[in-house]
């Protein structure tokens, strides 16, 4: 038995290793699965036939990422070519206005630099390429994901069915509340983390219409999506935005620096506490070294399923050391209702 156990452990590893890339897709499904399969619930609940509500769902996710990319990609393209043009000029005035504010910038020569810059050098025919390639495989990858999220919101049920046949009896609702605690906590931070990107993208729109800084709404739903990448999403939201104002003038591009900075502070101290609870309760150690391993194995998409796949191990040793020390296996806090849910779900 111990031969054949080796053998089973070394057997999966080998297919973990070769079929990374699937297991990969398979996890991103499950994740967002656990993140609208309330949602399919509760148009089931109110007479949707189950393939029409999924339909519905997906349909919604799509237009909103096509939505998001048709207002993002051309503003960013408009605002690319005019720093590339008038980069010198921008290179110049920054210059000026670090020497207001005290700073020694004699030796600095921006503008200079700026002039020299070979943009044509800076994205050669081979990494047009190769970034063309990565552009498909990364569509075909989302297809991917949403047909499989399709299939496994409409066979919830039997999927349900089909786990259960192996669990031991009389530990079926040791299972059912582990299964309702991990749906609750990778859920609810996906659903959790849409309403803070919204308020984001509301907010930096907010401020950038106030100040007078063009497409306003562009930087606004790239805060919104940048506030999904943690720790670096607040650079990635932020910056554009600050560049964006300084091309109107220095005084625009201080003000908005500074409100973008409180809301940062005010999200991290306030929003985001309320908002998840006792959702997702990581160290930030844990958050930093989750992102890390994210990114080198998937890059971006790692980035982004790293704090759903770390909380969803979380619950796994939480269930592991409360039943070690005689507990029902899931903490107090992981028993309420799912965050952000339209309503609780009936057990079973």
């Amino acid at each position: 038995r111990g031969m054949v156990a080796a053998g089973m452990a070394l057997l999966t590893l080998w297919a973990l290793v070769n079929l990374f890339s699937v297991f990969l897709l398979v996890v991103t499904a499950f994740i967002f699965m656990a993140a609208l399969l309330p949602y399919v619930e509760w148009l089931c609940r109110h007479g949707f036939n189950r393939i029409v509500a999924v339909l519905l769902i997906l349909l919604g996710v799509l237009v909103t990422l096509g939505t998001v990319i048709a207002i993002v990609a051309p503003a960013m393209f408009d605002e690319f070519r005019d720093l590339r043009s008038n980069l010198p000029e921008y290179a110049e005035d920054f210059e000026d206005f670090m020497s207001d504010l005290g700073f020694e910038t004699d030796r600095w020569d921006l503008p200079e630099r700026a002039e020299s810059i070979e943009w044509s050098k800076l994205i050669s025919g081979s990494q047009a390429v190769n970034f063309g390639q990565r552009a498909v495989f990364g569509i075909f990858s989302g297809l991917t994901v949403a047909v499989l999220t399709a299939y496994l919101l409409v066979d919830a049920g039997r999927l349900r069915t089909f786990v259960f046949r192996f669990i031991p009896r009389g530990r079926e609702p040791d299972a059912q509340h582990f299964m309702n605690a991990l749906s609750r906590v990778v859920g609810g931070y996906v659903r959790g983390q849409l309403i803070t990107s919204v308020i984001i993208g509301l907010y930096t729109t907010a401020v950038l219409l106030i100040v007078g800084v063009p497409n306003a709404v562009a930087f606004g739903v790239l805060a919104a999506f940048a506030d999904i990448i943690p720790l670096v999403g607040a650079f990635i939201a932020i910056v554009p935005a600050v560049v964006a104002a300084f091309q109107e003038s220095p005084t625009q591009a201080v003000i908005v620096l500074a409100a973008l900075l409180f809301y940062q502070q005010f999200e991290d101290r306030y929003l985001v506490p309320r908002i998840y609870g006792q959702t997702l309760n990581l160290p930030a150690l844990v958050v930093l070294v989750a992102v890390l391993i994210g990114g080198e194995l998937m890059g971006i998409a790692g980035v982004l399923l790293a704090l759903p796949t770390a909380a969803a191990i979380r619950v796994v040793l939480d269930y592991y050391l409360d039943r070690r020390e005689g507990g029902t296996g899931i903490p107090e806090s992981l028993r309420e209702g799912e965050v952000l849910a339209p309503d609780k779900s009936p057990a079973g």
